[in-house]
């Protein structure tokens, strides 16, 4: 403990020099970089742009950036960073034909991942299934016949043994969460299908809901698998309709509570008899009309707050929605239009007239006209540039990627495909120009040091201390996915800190092995080992300032472990690549 100590007691002095170093934008080839000389079988791309083989680039439009730049670029932007090796992997199979495979994951084998989410059979679950095993404390408390207080005692002595509540015939809540975190981590450290886990991450973001909304919890695990990820790459249009339709939207943005106001009057007057066979489900309290997802759906889903909507479209919009609901919540929630709440009368959105008496296909149309507007193709567009290029990313770029999303009828794999094939991608500017988000963090460290994760949720837990617990974005409008949002001193802090702890092996649940990657042979030379470490993690790209920095540490007898006047001791690369792994440069993408 006390070693330890004296590990993170000098990673935060090192931190106090290198977090007044710059987070600022794209980095400029002729300032701030710092190319080391090293051996030809190391060394860092030419800033100059001159690639390694002229015909490396196939049909992208690589012209300012070499191969091994282009190869990390590809990396860091459409999936969540190099894993040791895989450079060199693409430099022999082409980088052309590693962005075809992402682009086409359902030919990509992923028997790593598969191996591993094989310990969740939650996953494959309802949301029926997902209520019965991780009940309610209520319900688990009347299923073990005891009073809900005794049932939170016993939770808690179960808790404070070794076999915790693996006594139970059930799992507790808080298992659902950790299941969900945990596997998401494993997808982005381990898949194969790189941009398919990187669109999987966005579109949730972009149709964000909240686990800790009562019954989302249970909702969330059949919202991820059966609304968003079998359409990350597939049409808008499905896309949109899954999550308006699964139970985890519609509760979240209560359209659950959303009904004509006069249905209730109306029912009175004139019973609708239920169809052959059937039986209505309640209809639950007298309420009105609710526009939280008609105004989302506009604002953030499709159009953009500057999309051409009025007040009243959103009331329109909603006044379609009446009925979309789920049958019933906490027993069988599914999707359920009950035409008991809609709105039969006439409508009219973005100044289209939805006619009378439509049912559930009034909201169908809606739907139609909102993912075939040219605000949506752009601000969808823009979105995704935003995700993979920069925070403002060129607007002669997003136009071209709106109209192949309109000429496509919102082929989201062709809209990628217009960015990835396009200049700016690739350009100097957009190398290294995004800041990681505290889970891209987290995931390219893990990634990029070979990490053995035999158990997710403490990397997960650390997500969270940086500042992006999963699942747990609280308004619709998901995460930020721009730099000011994630760039502070104090989050440099917790960002050094967590690659400290973890080069050193002081989290539990993960396993590194940093000599393997930079070598075992620096001895006491802290110049090799910064060499070493700068080259492998860094490429040996870094500036000026961030590497005068490190020198200054890792000269620090702290840093090395040693007295003053001791003689001299190995170095302490693990401790060395923590702060190269914490340094600005690695933060960025």
């Amino acid at each position: 403990m006390k070693r330890w100590a004296e590990i993170s007691g000098s990673g935060l002095l090192a931190l106090a020099s290198l977090a007044t170093l710059a987070w600022a934008g794209p980095r400029q080839p002729a300032e701030e970089s710092r190319f080391l000389t090293l051996s030809p079988a190391a060394q860092p791309p030419d800033p100059g742009g001159n690639n390694n083989r002229a015909n490396f680039a196939g049909k992208l439009p690589i012209r300012e950036l070499n191969e091994q730049e282009a190869i990390l670029h590809a990396l860091n932007r459409l999936g969540f960073g190099p894993r040791p090796g895989q450079v060199e992997e693409i430099e022999k199979t082409g980088l052309e034909n590693w962005i075809q495979a992402q682009l086409h994951p359902e030919a990509v084998t992923d028997p790593v991942v598969n191996a591993r989410l094989a310990q969740y059979p939650e996953l494959t679950l309802d949301a029926t299934g997902l209520l019965d095993r991780f009940p309610e404390p209520a319900t688990a408390a009347k299923r073990l016949g005891m009073s809900l207080v005794d049932y939170q005692k016993y939770l808690a002595d179960l808790q404070a043994k070794p076999g915790g509540t693996n006594a139970l015939p059930f799992k507790t809540l808080t298992e659902i969460q950790n299941n969900i975190t945990e596997v998401k981590m494993i997808r982005a450290v381990y898949s194969e299908r790189q941009l398919y886990e990187q669109l999987a991450d966005f579109w949730f973001n972009h149709f964000n809901v909240y686990i800790f909304k009562d019954l989302d919890r249970w909702y969330l695990i059949p919202y991820e698998r059966d609304a968003i990820r079998p359409n990350v790459l597939g049409k808008f249009r499905d896309l949109l309709e899954a999550t308006a339709r699964s139970p985890a939207m519609l509760f979240y943005l209560d359209n659950t509570e959303s009904a004509d106001p006069r249905s209730f009057d109306r029912l009175k007057q004139h019973p609708m008899p239920a169809p052959h066979g059937m039986k209505f489900p309640p209809l639950g309290p007298k309420r009105g009309l609710n526009e939280n997802y008609g105004r989302e759906l506009m604002e953030l889903h499709t159009l953009g707050v500057d999309g051409g909507y009025t007040q009243q479209d959103v009331i329109d919009v909603a006044r379609a929605f009446t009925g979309w609901t789920i049958t019933s919540p906490r027993e069988n929630p599914q999707f359920y239009f009950d035409e008991r709440l809609h709105d039969p009368d006439p409508k009219r959105v973005l100044g289209k007239k939805i006619k009378a008496g439509g049912g559930i296909k009034d909201a169908e149309q809606v739907l139609d006209l909102l993912a075939k507007n040219q605000h949506t193709a752009h601000h969808i567009s823009l979105q995704l540039a935003q995700h993979f290029v920069s925070d403002d990313p060129p607007p002669a770029l997003v136009a071209r990627m709106a109209k192949t999303f309109e000429k496509s009828k919102g082929d989201i794999r062709a809209v990628m495909s217009t960015m990835i094939y396009s200049p700016e991608f690739w350009s100097r500017s957009a190398f290294r120009a995004k800041v990681k988000t505290p889970f891209e963090l987290v995931a390219s460290t893990l990634r990029a040091l070979g990490a053995d994760m035999d158990q997710p949720l403490p990397m997960a837990q650390w997500v969270a201390n940086i500042g992006e617990p999963l699942y747990q974005c609280l308004p619709p409008n998901g995460y930020s996915d721009k730099a000011a949002t994630w760039v502070s001193t104090g989050a440099l802090v917790n960002r050094m800190n967590f690659a400290i702890a973890l080069t050193n092996n002081k989290i539990r649940g993960a396993e590194v092995d940093v000599n393997s990657l930079v070598g075992s042979d620096v001895g006491a030379n802290p110049q090799l080992a910064l060499d070493r470490v700068e080259t492998a993690f860094l490429s040996g790209q870094i500036s000026d300032a961030t590497r005068a920095t490190l020198q200054k540490e890792t000269a620090d007898p702290q840093i090395l472990g040693a007295k003053l006047d001791d003689p001299a001791k190995p170095v302490n690369v693990a401790l060395i690549t923590g702060l190269v792994l914490g340094s600005p440069e690695f933060q960025k993408r």
